[in-house]
């Protein structure tokens, strides 16, 4: 995206100021990292123009839901389950895929909350992940230098389709809207009911142990739902009927996030007014005065999603993300990894979360299981030392992604595990909590990591590799880590230490 305007130099940094004028629109005075160069301006302008006059995706009332929850999270009363692919494919936009990746998230949170004995909050890497930050700008293939593949709402995976095209963001709101519709219909119409969970698929489990351990969990799960069924305990409730689920992506185009970005009454005057959040325009002011009170009522809402998210290539301080990010009702995360100094992450916070509120920020920390020893513990004091009360994350993936001898991308379960394990720990050495995991995943049985109870080796990946991107954990691999989790905070919560 290139913008006449975003000129500043980087060698003096135009710091955000609290006091700084916000609109949606003035990350076009900051430097920008993960430009995308578009060469027709004219058919930029006229696809964002129609983006912009086209309904939101989701409702100010859901974000505002969220918020709440992660608050929740954020205090430990709650956790967070964050997943799916690295980054959606329009071929993924497809009934089965859809459900696949639903399934593995309802039967993970079912895991957790058994284990944990609290509830979980979900949000779907789903319905609008489609854009891929890049370490360069080209790539080379088979000999010629082309422009690096950056997501489907830019370009194509395929070498002759890599020049930008800004129908591609036209075709990703589409997508978008698809695939949540058909996520809202099968949350609405029993696809989440618990007295009726899809079939658990452990015929991949090699493991005779895990395998015997994992059905004894299920069918004790399963029995206590079919016991309180009998007795009538659930009949007033629907929480085992329905579910909350939430989507996500990174925001990393912002003329297409600028372009989804919508006034609406927030709850303050939803409250006073009793009124649904009438969606605005942001020029004229609603019906009712005077104009300046008006003003305080409404907010600022990312509508193309529930919760965004700042890559660890894209929060500079003095950036265009975090710029646009810091004027935004929506709930937020930031990748935290080891390139992060502790002392950027309280004038940071400060910027994303001036009012201090808690779960407002989600820190998703990804640092290899190598590295989370040398470089967490200095994060969690840097924030502590503030009043911010973030959601700690775990993403393990993002920093476990090696080349096997095979040459494939890969990741090793191993390696991710340990990841979580030693974040427990951490957080615990520091007086700290791990309120959630971000986990790159299909509800797939595809060969991309290696390890887990089905003991993948690097001569499976050729078998079932299909990401385009990075690689994800199976649906079993999934599994093993929702219930190596459970396992481990059951037993710290059987000795009393949590």
């Amino acid at each position: 995206m290139t913008s006449p305007t975003r000129t500043p130099s980087a060698s003096s940094p135009n710091l955000p100021s609290l006091d700084d004028a916000w609109s949606p629109d003035s990350w076009r005075t900051k430097p920008i990292k993960q430009d995308v160069v578009y060469t027709d301006r004219e058919a930029l302008d006229s696809a964002i123009n129609r983006i912009r006059d086209l309904p939101p995706l989701v409702a100010p009332e859901e974000v505002d839901k969220l918020r709440d929850l992660l608050k929740d999270v954020s205090e430990g009363r709650a956790f967070l389950l964050q997943g799916g692919d690295c980054a959606e494919s329009f071929d993924y936009c497809n009934s089965s895929q859809i459900e696949d990746k639903l399934k593995i998230l309802l039967q993970m949170s079912l895991v957790l909350i058994w284990g944990m004995r609290l509830p979980v909050v979900r949000i779907a890497r789903m319905a609008g992940q489609y854009a891929k930050p890049r370490s360069s700008s080209h790539e080379e293939i088979d000999g010629k230098k082309v422009l690096s593949y950056r997501g489907d709402n830019v370009n194509g995976i395929d070498p002759n389709d890599r020049d930008p095209d800004p129908q591609r963001l036209l075709m990703a709101y589409f997508h978008s809207v698809a695939t949540l519709n058909h996520i809202r219909s099968l949350v609405n119409t029993g696809f989440a009911d618990l007295h009726h969970p899809n079939s658990w698929d452990l015929g991949y489990v090699k493991d005779d142990s895990a395998r015997d351990h994992y059905k004894a969990v299920i069918n004790s799960m399963l029995d206590s739902i079919s016991f309180m069924k009998t007795i009538g305990a659930d009949q007033s409730s629907e929480v085992l009927k329905t579910i909350d689920l939430f989507i996500s992506h990174e925001g990393l185009l912002l003329e297409y996030e600028q372009a989804l970005t919508r006034k609406a009454l927030n709850p303050a005057a939803r409250a006073l007014l009793g009124k649904p959040a009438t969606i605005f325009d942001g020029v004229e002011s609603p019906p009712f005065k005077p104009k300046d009170f008006v003003g305080h009522l409404r907010s600022w809402y990312n509508l193309s999603t529930h919760f965004l998210w700042i890559g660890d290539r894209t929060r500079q301080i003095d950036g265009a993300h975090v710029e646009y990010f810091r004027g935004i009702r929506n709930p937020i995360g930031v990748k935290v990894g080891p390139s992060m100094a502790p002392e950027e992450l309280p004038r940071l916070l400060d910027i994303l979360d001036p009012d201090n509120e808690p779960g407002k920020v989600t820190l998703i920390t990804r640092y290899g299981a190598s590295k989370i020893e040398k470089y967490l513990p200095a994060h969690i004091r840097a924030v502590k030392a503030t009043s911010h009360k973030v959601v700690w994350c775990c993403d393990p993936c993002h920093g476990n992604t090696t080349t096997s001898s095979t040459g494939y991308k890969t990741r090793s379960f191993g390696a991710i595990l340990e990841e979580i394990e030693k974040s427990i720990t951490i957080h615990q050495n520091n007086d700290s909590l791990l309120n959630g995991i971000h986990l790159e995943l299909t509800g797939d049985h595809v060969t991309e990591c290696t390890g887990g109870s089905e003991n993948l080796c690097e001569g499976d990946l050729s078998s079932n590799y299909r990401s385009f991107c990075d690689p994800r954990l199976n649906y079993l691999q999934s599994l093993d880590i929702a219930f190596k989790i459970s396992k481990n905070y059951e037993n710290s919560r059987q000795a009393g230490s949590m």
